[in-house]
């Protein structure tokens, strides 16, 4: 293992995605593989670390990151899928960047953030194995794309992950030296 991995491969937590599953079962488990990415990533840091900023004028962190993804878990599943009132946690309209202006050194706030984050996951994992299939649309329309299955929202929330992951990697990577698998 070279000095600066975050795990040796052989500890890795993260549940590897089924290799002849189903579409849902594939689908669940990349998106679940780049949850558990996310907070590997995110692993082993204390307040201050988490809310390093990545690069001048940037506000990105991996506190804001993880908050983000929380917001972004909200948005497809609770609000566009399920149809809940469901207002963001993070940000709002005077303050669009707030996942991550919003991301300071203060436990209280990683808390909270992770919390948040762990409590949108598992309703959206609630909601993927209660829908009768993939096709379902969306309760909302989306304003550009208009009505949206489940398999779209899931392919997007892979990418999304997959996305910010690699910002992720960097952030660690500055941080500590850390690098990933």
């Amino acid at each position: 293992m070279s000095i600066d991995m975050f795990i040796e491969p052989d500890k890795d937590p993260r549940t590897e995605p089924p290799t002849r599953g189903g579409e849902r079962e594939t689908l669940a488990g990349f998106l679940r593989w780049h949850r558990e990415t996310l907070e590997l990533k995110c692993s082993g840091l204390d307040a201050a670390a988490l809310a390093t900023r990545s690069v001048e004028p940037s506000s990105m962190s991996l506190l804001g990151l993880l908050r983000h993804m929380a917001d972004v878990e909200r948005s497809w599943f609770r609000r566009f899928m399920a149809g809940q009132d469901a207002p963001p946690l993070f940000y709002s309209k005077e303050d669009p960047d707030g996942e991550f202006d919003g991301a300071r050194p203060d436990p209280a706030l990683v808390a909270e953030a992770w919390q948040a984050w762990r409590e949108e996951i598992a309703f959206a994992d609630q909601f993927v194995a209660a829908a009768p299939d993939l096709d379902v649309l969306g309760q909302r329309r989306d304003a550009s794309r208009g009505p949206m299955s489940l398999r779209w929202v899931l392919n997007h929330m892979i990418e999304e992950y997959a996305r910010h992951n690699g910002h992720a990697d960097l952030i660690r990577e500055a941080i500590d030296g850390a690098t990933g698998d």
